[in-house]
């Protein structure tokens, strides 16, 4: 079954968690969270505070998606927020093996992520240390980007890569109703929707997580 993850950097701010509950409710599997420094990427987003003052608004899996550098310092206080997967980016230290380790000693899901200009391989010396890869399908730091066509390929070759290796796969960015169907089948199984999900306000919620499942070919 795909997995439809609402990144909530699209949600509004002032609202946030009545918007997590919000988007739960109308058929969400997990919600994602993007986080940004301001170092790494640009924009400045939100820490672990604000995860822990989510968490209560919903029982779904919290997927933390760490757009920082460096990250290890972090990592304990997002797991002690509440996420129940963390995934860091192969570009954002020296240290991405001991950085997947301490995830792993946290009693969390592992994730490592690409961006667009990086290619997949660079995730194969770690791969039999994680539980996800995420692909960025638009370049890291803003919403309401668009999809970039060349991901379906990487999709493939990451699949290859993986070979038998129990491992979600992931896609960030530019995600909607007209390209799910193309994204899952060259490979992915969770879908971050940022505008797609949160597009109309709340009474459309249900009808924008429907559409992108009926693209995909999953009964909700």
């Amino acid at each position: 079954m795909t997995v439809i993850a609402p990144s909530i950097l699209a949600a509004n701010f002032a609202r946030m968690g009545e918007e997590v509950a919000a988007i739960s409710a109308a058929g969400a599997d997990w919600i994602h969270l993007d986080v940004m420094d301001g170092h790494f990427v640009e924009q400045i987003t939100f820490g672990p505070a604000m995860v822990a003052a989510l968490r209560p608004n919903s029982s779904l899996p919290f997927d933390a998606h760490l757009m920082i550098s460096p990250t290890d310092r972090y990592l304990a206080a997002f797991a002690e927020a509440g996420a129940d997967t963390i995934t860091v980016h192969v570009e954002a230290g020296p240290h991405l093996h001991r950085s997947l380790q301490r995830i792993r000693e946290l009693g969390v899901k592992v994730g490592v992520a690409i961006n667009p200009g990086t290619a997949v391989e660079t995730v194969v010396p770690v791969l039999d240390d994680v539980d996800l890869v995420l692909v960025m399908s638009v370049n890291p730091g803003f919403g309401g980007q668009s999809f970039i066509p060349g991901t379906l390929d990487k999709l493939r070759s990451l699949r290859e890569l993986i070979g038998s290796r129990p491992i979600t796969v992931e896609v960030d960015g530019g995600v909607s109703a007209s390209n799910a169907a193309a994204i899952v089948a060259a490979g992915a199984d969770v879908l971050v929707v940022g505008s797609a999900a949160f597009k109309g306000g709340g009474q459309a919620y249900a009808a924008n997580l429907a559409a992108i499942r009926e693209a995909t070919g999953v009964a909700g």
